[in-house]
């Protein structure tokens, strides 16, 4: 029999775990490694509800596992030494788990890489940590282009739009991973388990000033919180102010699924805890207007659905953060980049960079990526 390896925190063990260890035993005897305490406090910013050892013991009397280990390491790659111990012929990830290191580190050790999709036990319903741990559905939001026009310190000097759409939490997006997981969780403990009924911009507005107190030193731009309330897709018109003075929304069913279609993620290794994109900033006028212009004609390529256009906006606005904003990439991650968008019409990080997902367009499926869905209108 091969060796099989996984690795992965299991905390509340649930039947999408179960699913996924079946499905990656049919390959060979399978050998699961969990991250420790300590290393789900340092990637998370919170302990795992069930402790390593009780997450140890589950584990292993599940009759589909060979042997369980708690990982010695820390960091993304805690289980190096694992790896080196067991030898295994196989390491299976599933599709949200896919990381270009866990890949890295495969190929390097001639290791077969095995990407996994999430698919329930029949009958059952999909499963994270995350919908168990929060029971809700508040959605996430990318930013599609425009980011960062969203700050005074920014639209002062060359006002423009930021482009949002608010995403359905299909899967356990990582925190940390500029997908407004943050506002998100000042939504979940307002709110619990769903937005509240009412006026959206409203909804909206108490949730950024209960994310921004009086005080706040860095303010977390208002198209986080308005990314996440308002449904489908929007344009937030920006002009020496935290709060947009216009907003335009766009609910057509054809261009929604249009860029559900056109859109993949691709999960990196989130943020470091002492990660800085605010240090070495170069905002200029014509940097501002290079951003503002590339969220214009994104807005227009995306209405018109011009996938060359799309493509070619998104990454100029992409460019255009990273001239102001440099220290959303390093050396290590523009290769990745690089590396992973060979191929696509055009790319970006997510959010404020520094890690999480790189976003795609292409009008061809990717492997191993995540296809996001867009909250509609008609739903909370």
């Amino acid at each position: 029999m091969k060796k099989v390896f996984v690795t992965g925190c299991f905390d509340l063990l649930h039947s999408g775990h179960i699913a996924f260890l079946e499905q990656a035993a049919s390959y060979g005897d399978l050998y699961v490694c969990i991250g420790s305490d300590k290393t789900v406090y340092e990637l998370k910013g919170r302990y795992p509800i069930i402790t390593q050892d009780e997450r140890r013991y589950m584990i292993q009397a599940l009759r589909c596992v060979k042997e369980c280990r708690i990982n010695k390491g820390s960091g993304i790659i805690d289980f190096e030494q694992e790896i080196e111990i067991i030898q295994p012929h196989i390491f299976v990830v599933n599709e949200d788990g896919n990381t270009p290191a866990k890949a890295a580190l495969c190929k390097a050790r001639n290791i077969t890489y095995q990407v996994l999709e999430r698919i329930p036990s029949a009958g059952l319903p999909v499963r994270s940590t995350t919908s168990l741990r929060t029971n809700t559905i508040i959605p996430f939001r990318i930013d599609l282009a425009g980011g960062w026009l969203d700050q005074p310190y920014v639209n002062e000097v060359y006002p423009g739009p930021v482009l949002t759409i608010s995403i359905e939490p299909t899967v356990e997006f990582n925190n940390r991973s500029g997908m407004s997981s943050s506002t998100r969780n000042k939504a979940i403990e307002l709110w619990k388990a769903q937005l509240p009924e009412g006026d959206n911009i409203q909804i909206a507005k108490i949730l950024f000033r209960y994310e921004n107190p009086p005080g706040t030193k860095n303010v977390a731009g208002s198209q986080d919180a308005l990314g996440i309330v308002l449904p489908s897709l929007n344009k937030l018109h920006y002009d020496k102010s935290y709060w947009p003075h216009k907003i335009e929304s766009v609910d057509s069913e054809e261009v929604l699924a249009w860029l559900e279609q056109h859109l993949h993620l691709i999960p990196l290794d989130p943020r470091n805890s002492e990660y800085d994109v605010l240090s070495n900033t170069q905002i200029t006028q014509a940097g501002a207007k290079e951003l503002a212009d590339a969220a214009e004609a994104c807005w227009e390529s995306i209405l018109k659905k011009d996938k060359i256009a799309f493509g070619k906006s998104f990454l100029a606005s992409f460019n255009a953060q990273i001239q102001m904003f440099p220290n959303m990439v390093n050396e290590n991650l523009l290769t990745t980049i690089n590396e992973l968008s060979k191929g696509a019409l055009g790319h970006k990080l997510s959010g404020a960079g520094g890690g999480g997902y790189l976003i795609l367009v292409n009008d061809k499926p990717i492997a191993n990526s995540i296809q996001i869905k867009i909250r509609r209108k008609n739903l909370l």
